[in-house]
C-alpha cells in the first residue's frame, strides 16, 4: 500500500484530488470572475467549503425560481391560468351593462 498525497492511500488520494479540483473549478467558473484559481486553491479548507456551499445554495434557489416561472408560463400556454385570490368570488357577480 503506497502512501501518496498527504499520506492518503492511492485510491483515496485520486478521489480527493478529483473532488478538490472539481470544487475549485466550480467556485472559479460560477464565481463570475470574482475568484482566481490560485486564490481558491490557497483558501483554507473551511473557507473554500463555505464559499462552495453558499454558491450552491444561491444557484439552487435561482434554479427553483426559474422552474416556477417555467411552470407558470406552461400554465399560460395551456390556458390553465389561476386567478389571484383577490379576484375569486368577484367575477361570479354580474357585471353591469352600460
Amino acid at each position: 500500500m503506497d502512501l501518496t498525497f498527504f499520506g492518503l492511500p492511492a485510491e483515496t488520494a485520486n478521489q480527493y484530488r478529483i473532488h478538490l479540483f472539481s470544487q475549485i473549478h466550480e467556485i472559479v467558473f460560477h464565481g463570475n470572475g470574482g475568484y482566481t484559481w490560485e486564490t481558491v486553491y490557497n483558501m483554507p479548507i473551511w473557507l473554500r467549503t463555505f464559499t462552495f456551499n453558499k454558491m450552491k445554495e444561491h444557484y439552487e434557489a435561482q434554479n427553483g425560481q426559474q422552474e416556477d416561472l417555467a411552470s407558470q408560463s406552461q400554465k399560460i400556454k395551456d390556458g390553465k391560468v389561476d386567478l389571484p385570490s383577490h379576484f375569486k368570488g368577484k367575477l361570479d357577480k354580474k357585471v353591469p351593462k352600460y
